[in-house]
């Protein structure tokens, strides 16, 4: 297996001087005395406004490609049946010819710039662009048919019809399309939000290009910098200095947003550092502002917002389809596994009835996604009178508070199945970081205490299963070094996600149960 590096693994890092440095330990949160910053009323009252979730312009974009590959094959079905003889039944090729007429138009669209939010935004800038894609979809046809001689065929009228059809379609659907674009971005919800990190005159002269832009889709919520008001003035263009760093962290559990820009120059090497050292653990991309560097690298190093560069450090885990997909996957396999897994949860929930009183079923406060707190279902494998919600002593080996059926079930891993459940609500993914308890400690040291950088493992779902599990890290947890291997094997997941890693460690899961080495 790959070990994981534990460096800050910056996109296009061979054109950064910062590429060279090591960061040898990253700043854990909450801090060191288990307190969480306080953010004050004019921050909390922001990170309120913007907790509702954004809508992914791509995503968007996406979904209305899919639409209208699915509209137009449809169209051309519906019309092949009403106006060919002898279609009762559809033939294959009739099949492939509406769905390549349908990925044929979104080829055209797309290269004509028809699925851009801000494309979407204006009708007229719309309707010629898929009228001109859908009409080139049938110059292809034309052509084919010139080289194939289908001069004798008799489906010209189907063709017509088709045409017609899907420019009916394309013609009503656009303005529905407009409207609920200007919709959500009147409610800025189809913009990405950012925060500034580092006022004064670098995030003034920020905000003032950015605002300058045409297509500018950046919405400031705050700026947020650990200097004076003296050094970094509490108001930037009309946009507040919200609080420190720290601070931050806390805000992006409460605000959804989408980026943070990091307004220092790349001259100022170490307290970029060292604010990278605390930010990293946010589920956020990370963009150093570079509209004011001297130093130049080639085009391609930058990404754009309009003509204001960014130089990409980090980039959020999971974004977009990458979720998308991942969510797709668990409520299909999720709802799988609880049909074919549900007489054994019935069997175990009779076991426990019959071996001990109490309830069947027990809740733990656990950290979920972005450190928020999740109730985690298990099966009770504790006497109910010892049970130990707030974990504050680690299960050992022959402990009096697990019952025989208890024994037997964390063994085996069947406690975490009603986990499941977790996972159709959103709570959990199937495969992740496990959901660690609240308050877990080794040696009396809280985790985040133990292992530097530990909250970063939270940028994702946690997992019923997990890359550390299948690796031998699993059961209990008695040593430092235990926990700085699980967190190891935690972050290569992150930073190597893919839905076939996730079906691997879904197959390996069961095999890695015969080690109860550390299950107790």
């Amino acid at each position: 297996m790959s070990e994981y590096d534990p460096k800050i693994r910056f996109r296009g890092a061979a054109h950064l001087a910062l590429a060279s440095e090591t960061v040898a330990s990253f700043t854990a949160l909450p801090p060191s005395d288990g307190k969480r910053p306080e953010l004050s009323a004019t921050a909390r009252e922001v990170a309120s406004h913007f907790s509702d979730r954004p809508i992914s312009g791509s995503l968007l974009a996406g979904l209305v490609r899919l639409t209208d590959i699915f509209a137009i094959t449809g169209i051309g079905l519906a019309m092949h049946t009403s106006m060919v003889a002898d279609a009762t039944v559809l033939d294959v090729w009739t099949l492939f010819g509406t769905g390549l007429g349908g990925l044929l138009l979104a080829l055209f669209i797309q290269a004509f710039d028809g699925y851009h939010i801000p494309v979407f935004r204006q009708y007229a800038a719309q309707i010629g662009r898929v009228m001109a894609g859908w009409t080139m979809v049938f110059v292809v046809i034309g052509v084919v048919a010139v080289l194939i001689d289908a001069g004798a065929w008799d489906g010209r009228a189907w063709l017509a019809g088709w045409y017609l059809g899907g420019l009916l379609y394309l013609v009503l659907s656009r303005p529905v399309l407009t409207r609920l674009v200007r919709r959500w971005t009147a409610d800025g919800r189809l913009e990405r939000r950012a925060v500034v990190v580092g006022g004064g005159a670098a995030a003034e002269s920020l905000i003032t290009q950015l605002e300058s832009q045409p297509d500018n889709d950046i919405r400031i919520c705050g700026i947020f910098d650990d200097r004076s008001d003296d050094r970094s003035p509490p108001l930037v263009r009309g946009y507040p200095k919200l609080g420190t760093i720290p601070e931050l962290i806390e805000f992006g559990r409460i605000c959804s947003f989408d980026m943070l820009i990091v307004t220092l120059p790349l001259t100022a090497e170490s307290r970029v550092l060292q604010m990278l050292k605390q930010l990293w653990v946010l589920p956020v991309d990370i963009r150093l502002s570079a509209h004011t560097n001297k130093l130049k690298f080639r085009q391609r190093s930058y990404s754009y917002v309009g003509s204001v560069p960014f130089l990409d450090i980090f980039d959020k885990p999971l974004a977009d389809w990458d979720a998308v997909s991942k969510r797709i996957f668990d409520l299909v396999i999720g709802t799988i596994a609880l049909v074919i897994l549900s007489p054994l949860m019935l069997a175990t929930a009779l076991a426990i009835k019959l071996d001990s009183r109490g309830p069947v079923f027990f809740r733990q406060k656990r950290h979920g996604f972005n450190n928020e707190i999740i109730d985690v279902w298990k099966f009770r494998s504790m006497y109910t009178d010892k049970t130990d919600a707030e974990v504050r002593k680690a299960v050992t080996k022959g402990d009096p508070r697990v019952t025989r059926v208890g024994r037997f079930i964390r063994k085996t891993s069947i406690d975490e199945l009603p986990q499941l459940f977790n996972v159709l609500k959103g709570e959990l993914s199937l495969v992740g970081p496990r959901p660690h308890a609240v308050n877990a400690q080794t040696e009396n040291r809280a985790w985040g205490e133990v292992v530097d950088g530990y909250y970063a493992r939270h940028k994702v779902k946690p997992g019923v299963t997990g890359w550390a599990q299948i690796n031998g890290w699993r059961g209990e947890v008695d040593t430092p070094e235990k926990i700085r291997r699980r967190v190891e094997h935690d972050l290569y997941y992150i930073e190597n996600w893919s839905l076939l890693l996730d079906l691997k460690i879904l197959i390996l899961t069961p095999i890695s149960l015969f080690n109860t080495e550390n299950a107790y």
